[in-house]
């Protein structure tokens, strides 16, 4: 692979989430990190799991699962927090998905990011970046400063 074929591409951390592959932005990625139980805050929207206190910053965690609308699978028992940077309001802030596993990471051709299709997916179109087909899978690509900084993401200013 020459420099090239570096210049329109971008690594992606893939995770897993229903038995579907997702992607994020792998440079929006701070850590992995089993679960852990974190602090129920009440009056949280229902896919809050609660707040985690990760080396003195407080971050909610975000239930992805619940956010996406999708059954909650309780035969897993390891699932995984993926911390991520946000950029919302000029700054930028923490915050965990709550998700089943993670997948690969992959340098995508964004050359090869198609668009999703209106309306045909669980989830907004507004967070979905595109969808591209990686090792014979269709993978989501997600943008996730809008799905963390949505207004209905009330502890975002946590």
């Amino acid at each position: 692979m020459n420099d090239n074929e570096h210049v329109n591409s971008r690594q992606y951390l893939s995770f897993i989430l229903a038995g579907e592959e997702y992607a994020s932005d792998i440079l929006k990625v701070q850590e992995i990190r089993d679960w852990t139980s974190s602090t129920f805050v009440p009056n949280s929207p229902q896919y809050i799991e609660g707040i985690l206190n990760l080396r003195g910053n407080i971050i909610p965690i975000i239930n992805l699962r619940t956010r996406f609308n999708l059954p909650n699978d309780e035969k897993l028992v390891n699932r995984i927090v993926i911390v991520l940077t946000i950029e919302t309001g000029g700054r930028n802030r923490s915050m965990g998905l709550l998700v089943d596993a993670v997948a690969e990471t992959y340098d995508v051709d964004m050359d090869k990011v198609r668009s999703a299709p209106t309306g045909s997916s669980v989830i907004d179109d507004e967070f979905i970046t595109g969808l591209t087909t990686l090792d014979n899978k269709m993978v989501i690509l997600l943008d996730v400063d809008e799905l963390l900084s949505s207004g209905e993401l009330g502890l975002a200013a946590v």
